[in-house]
């Protein structure tokens, strides 16, 4: 095999190199399968938002009498709920409710008669939110758009940067990086997975010690027991050993 290979920088595309292109459909689907289940996740807590934000905006608050509460053992109170179940009148109309949730540590101080705020939607009257669980609650939700806005960049981050990975681990040494023939400190395994080998080269009379990675199942272009290698520019202790058929897709065989 004659070689004609270009000075650098060389022109190379990530499509050219074997393998590159299935590896970043990959990572785009994966991508694009975290940003549909965001999206999917986006749906429900838009609805949840927005009937959050519909009941802050009807509600009125009203004042309710405590009749009974239903709490947590004490060891396991902090930060956990309770309920209350409490009179209050809306409308002219007297309403006895169960279950109105509440922070166990709060609803710890309330005592049978004790006054306690309460949020009442009109339009579903028989179902009160006590005020500081449900504002609490409404705080959080505020940040549920911002949460999911960042799940989206980081999705995007993430593909961008294996893009980067991909330009800089493929295209860089073939581009800018220099050929050398590598000598294995050892014979290469017989084997079609991705092998990685310490090797050396020289360059003016120094030897220089590197790891060569050989793609999987893809035969080195060699010159007796030497490789034929890419020296990764931004990782000198590195090699990209270059096949056959890439040195013929990149057009360097004459």
């Amino acid at each position: 095999m004659q070689l004609a290979i270009p000075h650098a920088p060389r022109k190379v595309r990530l499509a050219q190199v074997p393998g590159a292109v299935g590896r970043l459909v990959r990572g785009a689907v994966l991508g694009l399968a975290v940003i549909a289940l965001l999206g999917a996740g986006a749906a429900w807590a838009g609805r949840f938002f927005v009937e959050e934000q519909s009941f802050t905006a009807r509600a009125e608050e009203v004042e309710g009498l405590v009749v009974a509460s239903r709490l947590p053992p004490p060891d396991a109170r902090d930060g956990a709920e309770g309920s209350l179940e409490v009179l209050y009148t809306f409308n002219s109309v007297d309403h006895s409710v169960s279950g109105v949730t509440t922070f166990a540590e709060y609803a710890e101080g309330l005592g049978r008669g004790a006054r306690v705020k309460l949020l009442v939607d009109p339009l579903r009257p028989d179902r009160p939110r006590e005020a500081g669980f449900a504002r609490a609650r409404a705080s959080r939700v505020g940040l549920l758009p911002w949460g999911l806005g960042l799940g989206v960049l980081l999705a995007l981050g993430l593909f961008a940067w294996e893009v980067r990975r991909l330009w800089r681990a493929e295209v860089e040494p073939l581009r800018l990086g220099a050929l050398v023939w590598l000598t294995p400190d050892g014979p290469l395994p017989e084997t079609r997975r991705e092998v990685v080998f310490p090797a050396h080269y020289f360059r003016q009379d120094v030897k220089h010690a590197v790891r060569a990675r050989v793609r999987p199942g893809r035969a080195p272009v060699r010159n007796g027991d030497k490789v034929l290698a890419a020296v990764v520019p931004r990782q000198p202790g590195w090699a990209r050993v270059i096949d056959q058929d890439l040195v013929k897709t990149l057009g360097w065989v004459r």
